[in-house]
């Protein structure tokens, strides 16, 4: 009998996260929920981003403040909070989803993918009626999706070659 205590293999001991791989099609069909979803991220990191420097000033000066702007700090520390869990909630919705909020200030979305083998994303972007863009794991600069994918209903079937597919 061992004293070793029986664990999971990886550290956390949460089951390991299978990578997921969307279509095209799948990933314009999401298209609607994420946007939803991204919104609420996005409203959340402005709130946030409002109210920081007012909590910041109001924590330097705190010893000096009024009741009225006591109660103030004290608020400005509760939407803060509401604002910090709102948005982690949208972002572990959009994880649950199998996407990745890429950017919080722009609303950039990655749908990952794969092209040729390769890890890849489509690239969603808030105020982009559609889902027209991808790239390669490895590369920021955003490409426009080829016609001919969305004929072929997969991805991984289609060969591209730079600007020919």
């Amino acid at each position: 009998m061992s004293n070793t205590p029986n664990r999971a293999s990886n550290s956390a001991g949460k089951p390991r996260k299978k990578e997921v791989t969307l279509d095209l099609t799948t990933a314009r069909q999401m298209l609607p929920l994420v946007r939803s979803i991204v919104t609420d991220a996005l409203t959340a990191r402005r709130t946030i981003n409002r109210l920081t420097p007012e909590q910041e000033r109001l924590d330097r000066q705190r010893r000096e403040l009024v009741w009225q702007e006591r109660q103030r700090r004290y608020q400005v520390i509760d939407e803060i909070a509401a604002a910090e869990k709102a948005w982690t909630a949208a972002v572990g919705e959009l994880n649950g989803l199998g996407v990745t909020l890429v950017d919080d200030e722009s609303g950039e979305v990655d749908f990952p993918t794969k092209v040729n083998g390769r890890t890849a994303a489509f690239s969603w972007l808030v105020g982009e009626d559609g889902l027209r863009n991808w790239h390669y794991a490895d590369e920021e600069s955003r490409r426009p999706i080829p016609a001919d994918w969305d004929k072929a209903g997969t991805v991984t079937s289609t060969r591209y070659r730079g600007g020919q597919p």
